[in-house]
């Protein structure tokens, strides 16, 4: 046994060895290291246009100014509106605010109720940062979370604020966009189009005189969602032929709420 061990031993010894030959000399592993790259980071902060974005909100309040420098650069929308305790934040800290410039891309409407259920609430919340971006003021009826709720509800608060002139359109979004426009058009004078396309969206305004629009937030990409929303608040009803076919639409609600 201790022939064996002794052998075992050499051997292990002798692949040491030959181990130890392969390994490289110290100042040549060190020749080897990668560089260490230093970032520096007020270099990256001095190379920024902003240092908070908060361009997609229509309404800032204090806490969206809480915890900036003095002299801090924030990006808000062209329509942005401001709190009290945040006009005083916006004095005490010196803060330059940056607007982002909207698009102008011949828009049909200035104002948009939008609402959506609990399926729908992700969905509105990027859009009313880009209906800000377009230089459209908005007016969000809920929901403002994703808590389940009733999306009856909330259609029948956006139909009656474009139904009394309160919004130039509305905007719905639930999970397949049917049901908000059958609550919708509940409300008198409400012409509500569920679109998934942004060829839907144009024809309903130009040929129907649609004034909410209607979305699935699981039907379409974000993309395609900003798409149809632009073809929608682009175009209007024009044609005396197309009028005169939605004044009879107007004339059966009119017979039926008498």
């Amino acid at each position: 046994m201790a022939t064996v061990n002794a052998e075992t031993r050499d051997k292990v010894r002798a692949l040491v060895r030959e181990v130890l030959k392969n390994v490289p000399a110290e100042h040549e592993s060190a020749a080897h290291e990668p560089e260490h790259v230093i970032v520096n980071s007020l270099k990256a902060k001095a190379e920024r246009e902003w240092d908070r974005d908060e361009s997609s909100k229509t309404l800032i309040t204090e806490d969206d100014l809480r915890g900036l420098d003095v002299g801090s650069r924030v990006r808000v929308s062209a329509n942005a509106k401001f709190t009290p305790l945040a006009s005083d934040i916006v004095a005490d800290k010196q803060l330059v605010l940056i607007s982002k410039e909207s698009r102008s891309i011949g828009l049909k409407v200035q104002t948009v109720a939008i609402g959506a259920d609990h399926g729908g609430f992700p969905l509105k919340e990027q859009l009313k940062g880009y209906l800000a971006d377009l230089g459209i003021s908005v007016r969000d009826f809920g929901t403002n979370s994703t808590d389940a709720v009733d999306y009856p509800d909330f259609a029948h608060a956006v139909a009656k604020a474009v139904s009394g002139k309160q919004a130039d359109a509305g905007i719905l979004i639930d999970g397949a966009g049917i049901g908000s426009a059958m609550a919708a058009n509940k409300v008198p004078g409400v012409r509500a189009a569920a679109c998934y396309s942004p060829a839907l969206a144009k024809n309903s305004r130009e040929h129907n005189g649609a004034n909410v629009l209607t979305l699935g937030s699981g039907q379409n990409s974000i993309d395609e969602v900003k798409a149809i929303v632009e073809a929608f608040v682009t175009t209007e009803i024009s044609e005396d032929r197309h009028k005169k076919r939605v004044d009879k639409i107007n004339s059966i609600d009119r017979t039926y709420r008498m």
